[in-house]
């Protein structure tokens, strides 16, 4: 496995939690997720991976969606927001995350130390 699938596997298990965490935030519609996801590289998604997910996300009943008017006669936008099972959803994300980023502190500091 080269870099490039390695930083693929790590996108594709953050990506939810990251859409989670920045609709938390305030509501926010696929393009307006898609042009924020860019500023981090590692991050950034086409809308053939983000729409799918925000379509399970609202199945799931993490999100809803809402149509809000879009200012000087643009097409309506289709608003996403989190709901309370997604705000619950995220708390027990937020837990392994950190159980995640804790564990592999932990191992690279056994590394560290020659204990790896």
């Amino acid at each position: 496995m080269n870099l490039d699938d390695w930083k693929s596997q790590i996108k594709r298990g953050t990506l939810e939690f990251c859409i989670l965490l920045m609709i938390r935030q305030k509501p926010s519609y696929g393009y307006e997720i898609i042009s924020t996801l860019e500023k981090y590289p590692i991050l950034s998604a086409k809308e053939n991976t983000i729409y799918p997910l925000l379509r399970r996300l609202l199945k799931e009943g993490y999100i809803s969606s809402s149509w809000q008017e879009s200012a000087e006669g643009l097409p309506p936008r289709k608003y996403y927001a989190v709901t309370q099972d997604g705000l619950e959803y995220i708390t027990a994300m937020s837990q392994e995350w950190e159980n995640l980023l804790s564990a592999i502190e932990e191992i690279k500091g056994a590394d560290n130390n020659g204990n790896g």
